[in-house]
């Protein structure tokens, strides 16, 4: 068992010196008519010049080589959720920092909350996030091109924003549009508040139901949430029932409408003490998850999107200070299963 453990931290370690990024893209079709726009990075073996992957005018992009093949062996999975108006490039700073651990990252944008499709009809169907991330995984792990590649026993799930409530579900959390939108009227200037009446959510009986059902996936053994949002919907037993470890990281410097106090911090206090970490990032504020912004996007930013570049600190240092206490989180999990 011991000789397990120390076997799986060298192959860990060894990746950073041997592996290069590799990217691969393609489009997931679900039974609800639902596509999914996905990205996976992986370790790869192969040699050659990395290039951009992914668009946006505002964020410097990671590069990895396309199509490269995966690297020998089975690795973990790491499956990322991007917050309300984002897409599967938002963390993928985070995906080329586990790459590098030996981990198998994927993302996709969530139809109706991403960048690309905002239909409230569509995003008002907050219950399809996590079945898109469980579909993902299903994917991955039965797929002839992955799954050889994938160890199943070893899956984890990360979310920013939006995408914290996500993999919180995963977790096993629980949501109750009744407490939420009792909540919300006496709290109606938190974003998810504005978010959750902007999208429609639960306007009929039937959507209220699908909102209170159980979206835990079993196969996720850690979940970890960035600066989440919508975390007071959570019915309170059932973050105290969830079995998995969690790692709750928030920004230190809270925006007026996502406080950590009403919002992270306030989850992490109904999670098992046991098996969850609360973490807060000094100088991070709400956006500092995103990728690093180019020189002088935020001249060209207006709206809802004005604030994105604003950080109370350096956003590389808070990348590295956010990878590092994941990839101890997810070290410690995946070793303790040998």
């Amino acid at each position: 068992m011991h000789c397990l453990k120390i076997a799986f931290l060298i192959c860990l370690t060894a990746f950073p010196a041997q592996a290069s990024v590799g990217f691969r893209h393609f489009e997931l079709p679900q039974a609800n008519h639902r596509t999914l726009d996905v990205a996976v990075w992986y370790p790869s073996d192969t040699t050659g010049t990395p290039v951009v992957q992914g668009e946006d005018d505002s964020f410097i992009l990671q590069p990895a080589l396309l199509d490269a093949a995966v690297a020998p062996g089975r690795h973990p999975l790491v499956v990322l959720s991007h917050g309300y108006g984002g897409n599967w490039t938002n963390q993928d700073w985070l995906a080329a920092d586990l790459v590098r651990q030996g981990y198998v990252v994927a993302a996709a944008s969530h139809p109706g909350t991403t960048s690309s499709n905002m239909d409230p009809a569509i995003g008002g169907r907050l219950w399809e996030r996590p079945r898109d991330v469980s579909a993902l995984i299903d994917r991955l792990t039965t797929d002839p091109t992955w799954a050889g590649a994938i160890d199943a026993g070893r899956i984890a799930a990360i979310g920013h924003s939006l995408g914290g409530w996500t993999v919180t579900e995963l977790a096993g959390g629980r949501f109750d549009p009744d407490a939420f939108e009792k909540d919300c009227r006496e709290q109606a200037e938190l974003a998810s508040c504005r978010g959750y009446v902007a999208l429609g959510v639960g306007r009929d009986a039937a959507s209220r139901q699908a909102l209170r059902q159980s979206l835990r996936d079993p196969r996720i053994k850690a979940a970890v949430t960035l600066d989440a949002a919508a975390t007071r919907g959570f019915d309170p037993a059932s973050l105290a029932g969830i079995k998995i470890p969690m790692l709750v990281i928030a920004a230190g410097t809270p925006v007026r409408d996502l406080p950590a106090a009403l919002e992270s911090r306030r989850m992490a206090g109904f999670l098992p003490a046991a098996t969850t970490r609360y973490v807060e990032i000094a100088d991070a504020v709400h956006y500092s998850f995103l990728p690093v912004c180019v020189a002088g996007a935020a001249k060209h930013l207006s709206g809802s999107n004005a604030t994105i570049c604003d950080d109370n600190g350096d956003r590389e240092s808070i990348h590295r200070q956010t990878s590092t206490k994941i990839e101890h989180l997810l070290a410690r999990v995946f070793q303790a299963k040998d």
